[in-house]
């Protein structure tokens, strides 16, 4: 669907790159959203509270978008997330639509190694 990668194109620029969270999740979120990650209630305003010092509040911090995949209702962004004292992370972050809004949300992250076997990791 050429308007779920439009609007979600739009979502990770304000908040991956821009890092303004309430905007983004105003911008896209719906009220139902649910989110899987076990560190984060359900609903948009939880979500807003516990990412935007993250985002908007840690002026440090880098989100690098990698890849951007959109298929039907589903959603996924692959990140490169840095920030001081702590190491780099790999990111994705899948989302599910409906009715053209944001409703649910997964996250998988690992660390960057500092010495990876090879010279292609993660990125």
């Amino acid at each position: 669907m050429a308007g779920n990668r439009e609007a979600f194109e739009r979502f990770v620029e304000i908040f991956y790159t821009q890092k303004r969270v309430r905007e983004a999740f105003e911008f896209l979120v719906a009220d139902e959203y649910k989110q899987h990650n076990p560190t984060i209630p359900d609903g948009p305003e939880a979500a807003i509270r516990m990412l935007t010092p993250k985002f908007d509040g840690s002026p440090d911090s880098r989100f690098e978008v990698q890849r951007i995949l959109v298929d039907g209702d589903l959603a996924m962004v692959h990140v490169r997330a840095s920030g001081p004292g702590r190491p780099d992370a790999a990111v994705a972050d899948i989302y599910r639509f409906k009715a053209g809004r944001i409703v649910e949300h997964w996250d998988v992250l690992q660390p960057v190694p500092d010495h990876p076997v090879h010279d292609h990791p993660m990125f």
